[in-house]
């Protein structure tokens, strides 16, 4: 049989140690054997503002129930277990604001770290504080005490063009700071499964584990994208890394630095990438773009007029060429802002505006609908769910023994589908069914293949 190949998207913490690959190189002597190009001044002036990232960290160990016996340690002479372990980790930063000491970074670098240490290019090793981390776009950014420290510059990475060479410096295996060369392969690469917010940057520089975090620059020196993961078949690099753009983690960074996360809001929009094929079925010349199929109700898109079919070019004045488009676009922005959609519909281009909205939480306790639902908690039938599109609800998650809805027969996995025979679909019909609630609480439930009505008093 033949032998395949196995891709692995490794993040670039260093983890483990394995032997990468380089690729690209410098241009060579001129045929009049001038001086070889160099990009040393560059290099000198930039590596002062890439820092080294230590952490440390613990996390649960997971055990059999037996091994926490006391009665069962003792019986077979066991010692006691312990139930966590320390975790360490290396990875890269860079220093984006020297002034306040700002240090950008992958969230996967910091990620359940307890101590973190900043080591600078001359030696200084300062102690780091967690000012915010997004895990779903994987930025975070930390901050040391300005001790004068050296920031870099950043560049518009929209501006970015494949070709363009590139350098990127970090802190692989541990070795301390280093540098390689490439150019930029690919723009706006998504779809990959590595965060939940993707427009990465792809690039031949040699990126290995311990470079997350790491920064990207141009031939100026300047910050066009923090190093992320590769792609390495059995554990080497192959010239395949990605970096998030300068753009991109400069939004993110914003709102950690004044909000200490990243709350995203609700448009209530799906979609899909349009292909020449959808194109012509719904008359429209184009072919990027991103088709709604879906609103949810009530939603700011409803709202504000967007329509089933109508294909989105455009989110605040930025193309969109595809579904991931419309995912990044989107998920940048706070609850209140306003998205400016240009769509097509037919052949008509209209200009949509929608304001981001709260979105409803995944679950909520019983108790905030009403008191005698305390010890419940109900959830949305989520995405991915075996219920999702097969029925409409609210699915209970958790009904504590004892609690008043449990006396009443109430369980976890029920789906309430009416409440005083008003119709349940989602959390604001279940509140409003509940405000008709006087001797009691009827509820319509599903469980399994059977229905039944439980009354809670």
């Amino acid at each position: 049989m033949p032998q395949r190949l196995l891709i692995t998207l490794l993040l670039c913490t260093l983890t483990t140690s394995f032997i990468g690959t380089a690729s690209a190189a410098l241009p060579a002597l001129d045929s009049q054997g001038n001086t070889l190009p160099t990009l040393a001044p560059m290099i000198e002036r930039v590596t002062p503002a890439v820092v080294n990232i230590s952490t440390r960290g613990q996390e649960k160990i997971a055990s059999s129930p037996l091994l926490q016996d006391p009665i069962f340690r003792r019986f077979f002479n066991l010692p006691q277990q312990p139930s966590h372990r320390d975790t360490q980790s290396l990875g890269s930063g860079v220093i984006i604001d020297a002034d306040n000491g700002y240090i950008l970074t992958n969230s996967h670098v910091i990620d359940k770290a307890i101590e973190i240490t900043v080591t600078l290019q001359d030696g200084r090793r300062l102690n780091a504080t967690l000012v915010g981390a997004d895990p779903e776009a994987d930025v975070a950014v930390i901050q040391v005490p300005n001790e004068n420290l050296s920031a870099l510059k950043l560049a518009d990475s929209d501006k970015l063009r494949v070709g363009d060479f590139v350098v990127a410096i970090g802190n692989p295996f541990g070795l301390g700071q280093t540098v390689t060369s490439g150019i930029v392969s690919a723009l706006g690469r998504s779809g990959l499964g590595i965060e939940g917010y993707e427009d990465f940057i792809q690039t031949d520089a040699s990126i290995n584990p311990g470079n997350s975090g790491g920064a990207l620059v141009n031939l100026r020196g300047e910050l066009v994208g923090i190093n992320t993961a590769i792609i390495a078949p059995g554990g080497g690099n192959v010239g395949i890394g990605f970096a998030i753009p300068t753009n991109m983690s400069q939004q993110i960074m914003a709102q950690l630095v004044k909000y200490g996360e990243v709350k995203r809001g609700k448009l209530g929009v799906s979609a899909q990438n349009l292909t020449p094929e959808l194109a012509h079925a719904f008359g429209i010349e184009g072919t990027t773009g991103a088709v709604v199929v879906q609103l949810a109700p009530d939603s700011p898109a409803a709202a504000a007029g967007l329509q089933i079919g109508d294909v989105i070019i455009n989110v605040n004045g930025h193309a969109t060429d595809s579904a991931f488009d419309i995912r990044n676009q989107l998920g940048l922005l706070r609850i209140g802002d306003t998205a400016k959609l240009k769509i097509l519909r037919g052949n008509k281009k209209l200009t949509i505006k929608a304001k981001i909205a709260d979105p409803e939480p995944n679950k909520i306790e019983g108790k905030q609908f009403d008191t005698r639902l305390d010890g419940t908690i109900f959830s949305r039938i989520e995405e991915g769910s075996p219920l999702y599109k097969q029925i409409e609800g609210v699915l209970v998650v958790d009904a504590q023994q004892n609690s008043p809805a449990w006396r009443a027969g109430l369980r976890k996995g029920d789906v309430i589908v009416s409440t005083n025979r008003s119709t349940v679909t989602d959390f604001t019909t279940l509140a409003e069914a509940l405000k008709q609630s006087r001797r009691g609480i009827l509820l319509n439930v599903i469980r399994g293949s059977s229905a039944l009505f439980i009354l809670i008093q």
